[in-house]
């Protein structure tokens, strides 16, 4: 039998994550998310463009597998509700927020999305944040008294995440916004500007942003203004 894995829920209630955990050994474990295109017609054109729209909601599904029959099947046997209902309170509304709580879930360090880097770095996750879609129960065993010691619980968890946290992750950059960029290495403005706009020859827009005297002698560290890319700029 593979080892038995302690899958973290932990719902976000009075300003904080407090939670429990359930042991998981996971057989199959679902993500799910999907990205919003519009179709741009062009006549003429064999395939119509694809012009993103936005991001859709993750949906992460699992099922977990309760039993309290270790305690014992007879009388006074200890119902496996003392595990369910902790995950089935996640589904409930709470009276303070009027609404379900979000939950985080985490289970291990090497959780889906770990391992993102580079310029997707800021979007790297170790927990899977969302408020509950579905939960449905099934208990499959009893004792002689009515107890129920075995369930399964499967639930879909829909993915959260705040506005400023999503600007934060994206780091979105665009030729028509002005941000900034930070010299590294042997950078030149004809690399930055490919880098930033895909247009190397665009460099003179970055230099005269900066008033910089000698475009071909840059210091690391230091700090350059991207100018709104001017389309006349060659």
């Amino acid at each position: 039998m593979p080892p038995v894995t302690m899958l973290r829920f932990d719902p976000f209630v009075s300003g904080e994550f407090a939670g429990f955990t359930v042991p998981y050994n996971p057989t199959e474990l679902q993500f799910e998310k999907a990205m919003k295109f519009a179709e741009i017609a062009i006549p003429g054109l064999d395939v119509p463009l694809q012009q993103f729209v936005r991001g859709e909601a993750e949906k992460l599904t699992l099922e977990l597998l309760c039993d309290s029959t270790e305690k014992g099947t007879g009388l006074g046997a200890e119902s496996v509700t003392t595990q369910t209902d902790k995950v089935f309170s996640l589904a409930r509304i709470n009276p303070t927020t009027h609404a379900p709580p979000v939950v985080k879930v985490s289970w291990n360090n090497k959780f889906p999305g770990d391992s993102l880097t580079g310029n997707l770095g800021p979007q790297r996750r170790t927990s899977f944040t969302g408020v509950i879609e579905s939960i449905r129960q099934k208990f499959t065993l009893f004792s002689a008294e009515g107890i129920p010691l075995r369930a399964t619980i499967n639930m879909t968890i829909r993915e959260y995440k705040k506005i400023e946290d999503q600007i934060t992750q994206l780091n979105l950059q665009s030729p028509d916004r002005t941000h900034s960029h930070t010299i590294k290495g042997a950078e030149t403005l004809s690399g930055i500007a490919a880098a930033e706009w895909k247009r190397p020859g665009d460099w003179r827009a970055i230099a005269e942003e900066n008033e910089l005297e000698d475009p071909r002698r840059l210091r690391v560290g230091t700090f350059l203004r991207i100018p709104v890319l001017d389309r006349k700029v060659s």
